[in-house]
């Protein structure tokens, strides 16, 4: 029997077809693909992500292919992760390993695809999209800047102090070490509005298939007297900038956290890098330390957001918008809100405190709170304030007998994604 090519979704001009992968021949087209484009350590993330990944199908795998060479001259992806957002998780789609051969740009060959992809996100049922893109271009298909990403502290070496008393050992990772490592990351996890959801398969993949992709990270287990675990941090292979990176930590109490920073010291000198750079949710033990030791803020560079659909999205989120409501001088409102986002107005109907019903009403006129559709993404995930939106944007508008409500609704939260591959 012959193997199926691959599944044909679009035919473009040039003898060009949009296509989703079918088979382990197609994913290794594509991962010598976008090793071309990217990299080596791209092409092992491609290899090992639809081929490891316990998230990911061959139909997240796209790519156009010019039939009069058979050759790939673009591709993107669909990367499956689940989100908590506080009481709820939700299913989300990262957009990843964006790429077209230089011959082939501007002529339309991504937006092709993101078409696909946005139906993709339809059939999976992903609320939200994601993507760590380049400055700008990705607006053209909704995505706005609405998470923390890259960035952080930068610390100088000069400015850890000397060894406490207190003695801690580190070791790296390994397999064995995936229990603790899920439950010391999910504790992490809890002070954080938004985050992304671990399980075991997950880890599993993270210390057995993510060595030599793009991704690849040291996690080192922070041990106290007695080999007793006292956390973990993770430092990434590849990143921005040329310091030692931290891009995970567990929590850690303040004696763990400073012999942390010396060990980091230790590796710092050892590889001659110029400095240590923690990206870390702001509010960490580890963070905390740095500040008062002198860290310089490095700002941070942010995730890139897409919402499909905003009714679906404050649809599921019903529980965290009444838990909010019963914390709040609204406990127990019934009320109506209209929230425009000028192409569609959304109803928010709350009854005894309960969010009963989510409808989308089509173009109104006039509603008391107006927010466009891409300032909505911040506003909702909590990245920004609706006083914040307002001061960048006049065509936020919010009647002033609507604002404390618009604050307890959508608060501004602390959240951080590390990554699930």
């Amino acid at each position: 029997m012959s193997t199926p090519g691959p599944h044909v979704l679009e035919r473009l001009d040039g003898d060009l077809v949009v296509c989703t992968a079918a088979n382990s021949s197609d994913v290794e087209r594509v991962a010598a693909f976008n090793g071309l484009v990217h990299g080596s350590e791209t092409a092992a993330m491609t290899r090992a992500l639809f081929f490891h990944h316990p998230k990911t199908k061959l139909a997240d795998l796209f790519f156009v292919e010019d039939e009069r060479s058979e050759s790939i001259v673009s591709s993107l992806c669909l990367i499956p992760w689940t989100w908590r957002f506080e009481d709820v998780e939700i299913c989300a789609g990262e957009m990843g390993i964006v790429g077209t051969s230089e011959t082939f740009r501007r002529r339309g060959l991504v937006r092709a695809q993101v078409r696909h992809l946005k139906h993709r996100l339809e059939i999976r049922g992903c609320l939200i999209s994601h993507i760590q893109g380049i400055p700008y271009y990705y607006r053209q298909f909704g995505y706005e800047y609405a998470l923390p990403l890259e960035g952080g502290l930068r610390l100088e070496l000069r400015d850890i102090p000397e060894p406490v008393t207190a003695r801690f050992g580190f070791r790296l990772a390994t397999e064995v070490d995936v229990p603790k490592l899920k439950r010391l990351y999910d504790d992490a996890s809890r002070a954080l509005a938004i985050h992304a959801v671990r399980d075991e398969p997950t880890w599993q993949y993270l210390l057995a298939h993510a060595v030599g992709t793009e991704t690849e990270c040291e996690r080192w287990i922070v041990e106290s007297a007695g080999q007793h675990v006292a956390g973990y941090f993770a430092l990434p292979r590849h990143h921005f900038g040329d310091e030692l990176t931290v891009s995970e930590v567990s929590p850690l109490g303040y004696d763990a956290a400073l012999a942390t920073l010396q060990h980091l010291k230790r590796l710092t000198v050892e590889r001659s890098k110029p400095g240590i750079r923690l990206n870390l949710p702001a509010d960490c033990t580890l963070m905390r330390l740095a500040r008062s030791l002198g860290a310089r803020d490095l700002g941070t560079y942010q995730w890139q957001v897409h919402i499909p659909s905003p009714a679906r999205l404050l649809h599921a989120l019903a529980p965290v918008f009444e838990r909010r409501v019963a914390e709040s001088p609204f406990s127990g409102m019934t009320r109506d809100l209209h929230l425009s986002l000028y192409r569609e107005t959304i109803l928010l109907r709350f009854g005894a405190g309960k969010l009963g019903k989510v409808t989308r009403l089509g173009f109104t006129d006039g509603e008391p709170v107006c927010v466009p559709p891409l300032q909505f993404v911040p506003l909702v995930l909590g990245f920004r304030t609706i006083a914040e939106l307002e001061a960048s944007y006049p065509d936020v508008r919010v009647a002033p007998g609507w604002r404390m409500l618009v604050d307890v609704l959508f608060p501004k939260v602390e959240s951080f994604l590390c990554t699930t591959y």
